[in-house]
């Protein structure tokens, strides 16, 4: 009897401490993930003029944002509406920032194409979309976004 008492007492003692650990876990992806849309528009020839504007949906609420310097190299006129997902994020403010390519993608030549971008605060972009328009490139290296 005496060696299933410690025994309960150890078994117990063990799921506290497993129950503790877990508790102090870091939040869960679903708290730092943002759902971002944008707007893009760019034109150019050999130095691209590109800004518009989106949104990000984070915590139930909507904020606005703004989008400039679209990089350089680019030829012609395009648009494009891009869908996609911000994580890591620590407060809507850590979006604003410039983004760079993270890994493969980051560029958007004509039809679907998908792009990972991150910034200095180590949000992360996800995103994808459509293309429309006559643009050889439409690199985001280099796009800032910032809140409005």
């Amino acid at each position: 009897m005496l060696v299933f008492t410690r025994a309960m007492k150890m078994a117990a003692a063990v799921v506290s401490l497993a129950v503790m650990l877990l508790g102090a876990a870091t939040p869960s992806q679903a708290q730092t993930t943002g759902q971002v849309r944008l707007h893009i528009v760019k034109v150019g020839f050999i130095i691209g003029v590109g800004g518009g504007n989106g949104v990000l949906f984070y915590h139930g609420h909507r904020y606005r944002l703004a989008v400039s310097g679209i990089g350089l190299g680019s030829l012609g006129v395009a648009a494009v509406d891009l869908v996609g997902t911000a994580s890591n994020l620590t407060s809507p403010g850590a979006i604003a920032g410039t983004y760079a390519g993270a890994g493969a993608g980051g560029s958007f030549v004509g039809g679907g194409q998908v792009a990972t971008l991150q910034n200095g605060n180590g949000v992360v972009l996800q995103l994808q979309g459509v293309q429309a328009g006559f643009q050889v490139s439409l690199g985001l290296g280099g796009m800032t976004l910032s809140l409005r």
